[in-house]
């Protein structure tokens, strides 16, 4: 049979529609494959733990009984717990005062190591070690460093005449004591993301701003700071979250020494003694879930202002 030549194009083009189909297809099923065992992982390890602790932040287990469910009786009890509330507290002090501290002097480092200079490559190194360093380990250095009575901090300053603080057993310092740490942990991390910022920057601002005669301190204020604010913010974030769960250097440094331990005790560090220590999975449990509606509270918050000061047009 003849067919009109609009038809013989049409059956023509159906072939490689169907080629392009299967070749789609074999696409999509290794690109799943390849994300599969993130996504198993992420549900295996993050999902079904965070769905499981909020079920049982509302019940009474002990680790080994069936959970009896209570209701909002955790969350109540919460509320009356001195303390949650000094853990609390504490762990909001220990994140608006570390985390602006850790990004300004980011801020100020990765400016100073985006120059053109000898040496920079081994300079950028040694701001990166604390961040891959174990905080284990990190614990341990300095929990010697700031030892009242044989810590080398303590030598250098009796040295120079000067006073010799109890650093992790003074209430008034001994939170400002786990802040220094954990900046000069945190702050490398935040330098390698700022100066990949900066790197983004285009040096016409500066070329440009060069012939108006603006100085360098003009300049800082006026086009780093406002390009570099995307890379700011995100850090921002990230820094946020993770001084919100601070536990690792109060544990390894302090332990469960009680006479010290209250003026350092974060809500993570509650939570690991409910449920590890004293075996109340449901009330450690109720603990980090009001840590999560927190932390979610603070970034949404910050989302939503973030229009009001980072600048992604550069």
């Amino acid at each position: 049979m003849n067919y009109p030549p609009t038809i013989k194009a049409e059956t023509r083009e159906v072939p490689s529609i169907h080629r392009k189909k299967k070749k789609w297809n074999k696409e999509a099923i290794a690109a799943y494959l390849f994300i599969a065992p993130v996504v198993l992982g992420l549900f295996a390890f993050y999902m079904m733990p965070a769905i499981a602790s909020f079920y049982l932040s509302f019940t009474e287990w002990d680790g080994l009984t069936a959970p009896v469910f209570t209701g909002l009786e955790n969350a109540v009890t919460l509320m009356q717990d001195e303390t949650f509330l000094l853990s609390m507290r504490n762990t909001l002090f220990f994140t608006f005062v570390s985390v602006p501290l850790s990004i300004g002097l980011a801020v100020i480092v990765a400016v100073m190591l985006n120059q053109k200079i000898k040496g920079m490559v081994i300079y950028r190194t040694l701001y990166f070690l604390p961040v891959v360093t174990m905080p284990v380990a990190v614990g341990m250095v300095w929990k010697w460093l700031y030892n009242s009575e044989f810590g080398l901090i303590n030598f250098v300053l009796g040295k120079l005449h000067l006073p010799q603080p109890e650093w992790l057993f003074d209430e008034k310092i001994a939170l400002f004591s786990i802040i220094l740490v954990s900046v000069w942990m945190g702050v490398g991390h935040n330098i390698v993301l700022l100066l990949a910022g900066l790197q983004g920057i285009s040096a016409s601002y500066y070329e440009a701003a060069k012939l108006d005669g603006a100085s360098r301190l003009h300049q800082f204020f006026h086009i780093t700071v406002p390009l570099l604010t995307p890379s700011i913010f995100f850090v921002f974030i990230m820094s946020m979250i993770s001084a919100l769960q601070m536990f690792d250097l109060i544990f390894i440094m302090v332990g469960s020494e009680t006479s010290i331990l209250d003026p350092m005790r974060t809500v993570v560090y509650g939570v690991w003694e409910s449920g590890f220590k004293y075996f109340e999975m449901g009330y450690a449990s109720a603990k980090a879930f009001i840590l999560f509606i927190i932390i979610l509270i603070i970034t949404i918050i910050q989302m939503r202002l973030q229009n009001k000061w980072v600048h992604y047009d550069s």
